[in-house]
């Protein structure tokens, strides 16, 4: 598995994008990770986990159309890749076994 491991916040940011459909570039995941799981995370921290996704060839991103209120700049937009969805398909699976081999787990406290 070597390559193709998957770290919860890369986890969270690759479902996020396949949340946001078309609609998946810095900004949005970044507001849909903090509305979702109450989690505020830097611009630094998500451009790091998007670098090292697409070095592992779990996304690919386009450069969207210039925009007046963005002052003419433009967005990368990003997209999870078959190779991404594999490896987000094997890293539930793993937890999901994991979860089932849990003997007598109890949410019940006191």
């Amino acid at each position: 598995m070597k390559g193709t491991y998957l770290g919860e916040f890369q986890e969270i940011v690759l479902l996020t994008i396949l949340i946001l459909d078309d609609n998946a570039y810095g900004v949005s995941i970044r507001d849909e990770i903090n509305d979702r799981l109450n989690r505020t995370i830097s611009r630094g921290a998500l451009h790091t986990a998007l670098t090292r996704l697409s070095e592992k060839g779990f996304i690919k991103s386009h450069m969207g159309q210039a925009s007046a209120v963005r002052g003419g700049r433009r967005k990368r937009f990003y997209q999870v890749t078959q190779k991404g969805k594999e490896a987000l398909w094997e890293a539930k699976n793993i937890r999901d076994q994991l979860w089932k081999s849990v003997p007598n787990f109890s949410l019940k406290f006191g």
